[in-house]
């Protein structure tokens, strides 16, 4: 269903040789829930691999009844081979994906957790598959999408505010650290995750070292996306479709997520628009601040669009690694870690309208 903030694969799928999407054990735990959620004759006729899934796989299911007539596609999101640091699995994801949807967050809400699929200790996550465009590129360009871009920005603060109406208050069992400092926690996050780029980056030791000086005012903790950003939600004609890829999904402060839309990365061809190539800071924030009933000092939005920043260009470099590594072969993964010095650029570009 999500893609990554670059073009995906011309050609989506597996090669005839490669390994089987599912095993023959996965695929009996696949139809059975079919089965049980989406039809009682219910039967699988199709995988194909949706491109894009830095932190998890995302296989389109086709599907059909007992006569043979087609019945709505489904998607499974399955764990990957490997995962980023601080990424949730399937099995912390689906809490958080059910809670987000009961709060009003136009999200695909799970239909169940399939344990060991596609394989022996990873778990998948099944949901029904919401038509949209999730391209960056195409979201901020395509013509056919031009009357949705001009309500995006306000649909999508009305769905930030009502993932951050969710708070641990509310669901105490939802996700660890509830009781944690959001910004002890992120500032602790980013120096594990920058451990050892630091002195091989001279710019990211820089900024973060900056970060630890203007530590944001507003430490209350909700539910934070954490991945909030054009390429992980889905947009039609009709406008916002769905938000996608809860995997960091995590209590923290709501400027994290505000923040993080504003990461120089998700602008694509309109860079003079801060908030993911559909408009101005100001414009995004009063909408967020309307929907949320409170405001948000902008302070605390400039400490984490450099955060953002920082935390994205670490990620490109981790994207890499975990090529090189071996748990993935990934060109997409691969040629992420070239955009890193963008953000860099970025987050110096910030700290000196700063100062």
């Amino acid at each position: 269903m999500a893609r990554p903030p670059f073009p995906p694969s011309p050609h989506p799928g597996q090669h005839p040789m490669a390994r089987p999407m599912l095993s023959d054990e996965a695929r009996a735990t696949v139809e059975e829930a079919l089965r049980a959620h989406v039809a009682p004759n219910a039967r699988l006729t199709g995988i194909s691999r949706l491109s894009g899934g830095a932190c998890q796989q995302n296989l389109l299911l086709t599907l059909a009844d007992g006569n043979g007539d087609p019945l709505p596609p489904h998607v499974l999101r399955a764990d990957a081979a490997t995962s980023l640091p601080m990424s949730l699995r399937r099995r912390q994801e689906e809490p958080v994906m059910r809670a987000a949807a009961a709060a009003g967050v136009p999200t695909p809400a799970p239909l169940a957790l399939l344990e060991s699929v596609p394989r022996p200790g990873r778990d998948a996550v099944l949901m029904p598959w919401v038509e949209g465009e999730a391209v960056g590129a195409r979201i901020i360009a395509s013509d056919s999408l031009a009357e949705a871009r001009k309500d995006l920005p306000e649909a999508l603060a009305r769905a930030l505010a009502r993932i951050h109406s969710v708070t641990p208050d509310d669901h105490p069992e939802l996700l660890p650290n509830a009781a944690d400092d959001p910004v002890d926690v992120a500032m602790n996050g980013l120096r594990v995750l920058t451990e050892g780029l630091c002195a091989m980056r001279p710019a990211l030791s820089l900024a973060v070292r900056w970060l630890e000086d203007h530590l944001p005012a507003d430490r209350t903790p909700v539910l934070v996306h954490g991945d909030f950003r054009v390429g992980n939600f889905l947009v039609s004609p009709r406008g916002l479709e769905a938000v996608l890829d809860w995997e960091f999904a995590h209590w923290g402060a709501a400027g994290e997520d505000l923040g993080w839309i504003m990461v120089r990365d998700w602008r694509f061809s309109r860079p003079e628009l801060p908030v993911g190539g559909l408009c101005g800071r100001e414009t995004f924030l009063r909408a967020w601040e309307n929907h949320a009933g409170r405001t948000i000092d902008r302070a605390d939005v400039r400490f984490w669009e450099v955060y953002g920043n920082v935390r994205w260009a670490a990620g490109c470099h981790f994207q890499t690694m975990r090529v090189l590594a071996g748990g993935e072969r990934n060109l997409e993964l691969l040629a992420i870690s070239r955009r890193a010095v963008e953000m860099e650029v970025e987050a110096l570009r910030l700290i000196d309208r700063a100062t």
